[in-house]
Order: structure tokens, then sequence, then C-alpha cells
């Protein structure tokens, strides 16, 4: 299959039809390049915010609400364009409303007509301390044609437990969003560590360029990558594909699940199968004084 990820610069909206000329539009460009999977950066859905006018997308209490209430719409969308190009997409995430306070979430679109949720776990400590967003469901592994997909949003993927709850999964998609270089790479090298530990291949998407209407986004840096474990029938670099830093695109990498498949049953290594051997090694280490 091909695989498109994202690095996705957001707009100041004046319209909806200007919001759904700009999804089709990124889904067209994917679809004539062949892809079977699409994937859109965490809190992309935040662009929807401006549609309630600037005081609105500024305001931070205001804006996860304002975003929330444009998902349902949003899903229309997608699920239409979905089917259309024969595509599955993850959906940009954005703020979704709950009896509590919002979650962060993702959604898995099918052409088929269905839709897959996952919610952020763990917040980072501006979502959680000053945002006031909160963890969601649990971990979902979504059994699609194009194989076993799973998604760890952003912080997630600095996660070693997360991502082998998702051990079962062919792809995870991790949907970012980083103010610094230092948080695109943290989020690529849990991206590549999950990779690495599950003998599968991660799909990291990004928004790009300045948002400086929102507090919550600023001026975020990124890229698109498709990261494997550096193991038999991949890159030794464990790198499949990686997007120029903060260059607005998609980035594709064609990838086969029978190879994943033979580098988990008969690779040089086997972190899948032996990871159960951790068990009884992950308490404190002793304290012995060298002789």
């Amino acid at each position: 299959m091909k695989i498109a990820t994202a690095a996705y610069p957001l707009d100041v909206l004046s319209s909806w039809a200007q919001y759904e000329d700009k999804i089709a539009a990124w889904i067209s460009v994917a679809a004539k390049e062949g892809a079977d999977l699409a994937v859109f950066p965490e809190y992309g859905a935040m662009e929807l915010a401006t549609l309630a006018g600037m005081d609105v997308a500024a305001d931070l209490e205001a804006s996860l609400f304002a975003v929330s209430d444009r998902l349902a719409d949003a899903d229309t969308l997608h699920l239409r364009l979905a089917a259309e190009h024969n595509m599955h997409i993850v959906a940009a995430s954005g703020p979704t409303a709950t009896q509590t306070r919002p979650v962060n979430r993702a959604r898995l679109i099918t052409p088929g007509g269905q839709v897959g949720v996952q919610d952020k776990q763990i917040m980072t400590r501006f979502e959680r301390d000053v945002w006031g967003v909160i963890g969601g469901n649990k971990l979902q592994v979504f059994d699609t044609a194009i194989g076993r997909i799973g998604i760890l949003i952003c912080y997630d993927s600095e996660f070693p437990l997360l991502g082998r709850a998702l051990m079962k999964c062919d792809i995870i998609a991790v949907p970012s969003v980083t103010e610094a270089l230092a948080g695109y790479w943290r989020v690529r090298t849990g991206s590549m560590a999950r990779a690495l530990e599950n003998q599968c291949v991660t799909v990291m998407s990004s928004i790009v360029g300045p948002a400086d209407w929102s507090e919550a986004l600023g001026n975020p840096i990124g890229a698109g990558g498709v990261f494997c474990p550096p193991d038999t029938g991949f890159p030794d670099t464990g790198v499949l594909a990686a997007g120029q830093i903060c260059a607005p695109g998609w980035t594709y990498a064609e990838v086969d699940l029978n190879a994943i498949a033979q580098v988990r049953a008969d690779g040089v290594v086997l972190n899948r199968a032996h990871w159960p051997e951790q068990a009884g090694r992950d308490t404190p280490a002793l304290n012995v004084a060298l002789r």
C-alpha cells in the first residue's frame, strides 16, 4: 500500500466552503499519487475555530468548544472524500466535548463509511495544566482492509507501554503538533522506537507554519515521516520516508504488509516476540559499590 502523511499548515477560514475545498484538494493530491492511507496531524482541526471569529479562536476555552461543534460536519466531509477516493483517512484531531472536559480526538475514516475513534491518552503539561484537556477512551486496534491500524497521538508515542498495547497493529499513526524542533525530534524518536519495538510501521504527521492566532498552537515546527524497524526487508536507517522540516505537503512511502509479517517471524532480532522477557527486570536496579 501507499501511505501519505501530512505536513499541514493551518488557515484562517472565512467560510465552511473554504475548509471543504482545502481538505478536498489535499485528499485529491494524495489520491493522484495512489495513496491508500492519508494521515493528518494532531489539532489540525483547530483551524475550524476561526469560523467562529478570531476572538473565539484566540480564546483557549472558547476555541475548544467551537471546534467540537464542527467535528461532526468535518467527519461527514471526510467520509465523502474517503468513499470518493477509496482511501482510509486519519482525520486531523481536535478537541471533543464530553460530560466533563474535552478530549483530544482523532478519527480513522474508511472508504466503506466506518469511523474509528481514538482519544489521546496522556496529556502534555500545557494540555493538562493550562488548557484543561483530559485523556479519553482506551487505545483501539482497528481492523481494516489495509491492515490493522492504531493511533498514538503525539505525546502518547513517547510511552513504550502505550505502543505495546498496539502490538497487533501493522501501522501506528502518530498525528502530532510540536512548537519546537526538540519537540519534533521527541515525537519522531518515539515513533521510531515504537516501530522498532513492535516491528511495525509508524506514520508521523505534523502541523507546520504559524498559527499565532491560537495561544495553544503558536508556530509549529515539524514534518511528515514514515518509520520502520531497521531490519530484514526495510531500510537500515529505520526511515521509509522523511519530509523536509516545515515544508507543507505530503510525504509518501510504500509499505508491504508481508514485509511486516516476515520481519516479525524471522527478523535479525525479534523485539516484539522477546518483549515479555523484560518481566521482572523493570524493578529499580541495585546500588552496588565498586570494588
